[in-house]
C-alpha cells in the first residue's frame, strides 16, 4: 500500500505539472488534427482486433468480417475531420486560476474516491499480480481436446457440440467440425447463420463444393431469412457451380445492397454476376 501511495503522489505531481501551469498562466496549446487522428486510429485498432477475435472464434464469417472491416475503415475516414479554425490559428485563452486551484485540491480526493469504488485492492499485492500465460496454438488444441472429451460424457449438450464445431472449424479441422455440427443440428434448425456455417463446413470437408446436404442447408437458411448475406453468398456460389446462372444472379444481385460499395466482396460479386450474365 505504501508503494501505491508513493506512486499515486508522484503521478499527481506529474499530472499537475502539465495541467496547472497552462491554466494558471493562461497558456493553452491548440488542438491539432493529429491528436484526433491518433485517437481514431486507436479506436479503429481496438475494433479491428475485436473483429479478428470473433473471426478466429468462428462467430464471424469471412464475408461478414470483410464487410465489417470495410465499414470500420469508412467510419475512420469520416471521423478524421480537418482541424477547426480556432485550433489552426493557435488561439490562446486567458488564465483560469480558480480552476487550477480546484483541480489541485480535488485531484487527490477524487483519485482516492475513484480507487475506493472501482479499484482492486488485490492488485496492490505483488503475489496476486501473476501474468496470464500466453495463449499458444498448443494450448488452444489442448482446450479443444478437453472440450471433445467433455462432449463424450455429455452427448446431449447441444451448445457444447456447437462450440466444439466452431472450434474445429477455426482450426481448419473441417471433417471434425462437420461431425460436431451434425451432433448439434437439432439446436440450429432455426438459426440461418449456423445452418449456413454448417453448410460451409460440409463443403470444405468434402471438397466438392456446395452440393447435396450443404446446399439443402443453405436453402433451409434462406427460407428462415431470405436476406441473410452469408446464405445468399453460398446459394449464389452453389448456383454458379451448378451452371444455373440465372438463379446465381438472382441470389447475388440483392446481396450487392448489403456490402460496402467498392469493397473486395463488392468487386468479386460484380465480376461473378458479369461472368454469369455472359454465360461463362
Amino acid at each position: 500500500m505504501n508503494q501505491f501511495a508513493i506512486f499515486a503522489i508522484l503521478l499527481i505531481v506529474v499530472v499537475s505539472a502539465f495541467i496547472l501551469p497552462p491554466l494558471w498562466l493562461g497558456l493553452r496549446a491548440p488542438k491539432t488534427r493529429a491528436d484526433r487522428k491518433e485517437v481514431n486510429l486507436a479506436i479503429f485498432r481496438d475494433q479491428l482486433a475485436e473483429l479478428d477475435r470473433e473471426k478466429a472464434e468462428g462467430s464471424l464469417a469471412e464475408t461478414d468480417f470483410n464487410q465489417a472491416r470495410q465499414e470500420l475503415q469508412r467510419r475512420l475516414l469520416d471521423e478524421v475531420e480537418p482541424a477547426t479554425a480556432d485550433a489552426a490559428s493557435g488561439v490562446t485563452h486567458g488564465p483560469s486560476r480558480k480552476l487550477a486551484i480546484a483541480i489541485l485540491l480535488l485531484l487527490p480526493v477524487l483519485g482516492l474516491l475513484g480507487y475506493g469504488i472501482l479499484g482492486n485492492p488485490k492488485a496492490l499485492d505483488p503475489m496476486q499480480t501473476v501474468a496470464q500465460a500466453q495463449m499458444t496454438p498448443e494450448k488452444i488444441n489442448e482446450m479443444v481436446a478437453r472440450l471433445a472429451e467433455k462432449m463424450k460424457a455429455n452427448p446431449d449438450d447441444m451448445q457444447g457440440w456447437l462450440m466444439l464445431a466452431r472450434s474445429y472449424k477455426s482450426l481448419g479441422r473441417y471433417a471434425d467440425a462437420a461431425e460436431a455440427y451434425g451432433k448439434a443440428e437439432g439446436a440450429i434448425n432455426d438459426d440461418p447463420e449456423q445452418l449456413t456455417s454448417y453448410a460451409e463446413t460440409l463443403a470444405m470437408a468434402n471438397g466438392k463444393g456446395i452440393t447435396g446436404k450443404a446446399r439443402q442447408l443453405v436453402e433451409q437458411a434462406l427460407k428462415i431469412d431470405p436476406k441473410n448475406a452469408h446464405s445468399l453468398f453460398l446459394a449464389g456460389a452453389a448456383a454458379m457451380e451448378a451452371g444455373d446462372n440465372k438463379q446465381g444472379i438472382a441470389y447475388w444481385e440483392p446481396l450487392l445492397e448489403q456490402v460496402e460499395p467498392g469493397s473486395e466482396i463488392d468487386q468479386m460479386l460484380r465480376q461473378g454476376i458479369e461472368k454469369m450474365k455472359a454465360g461463362k
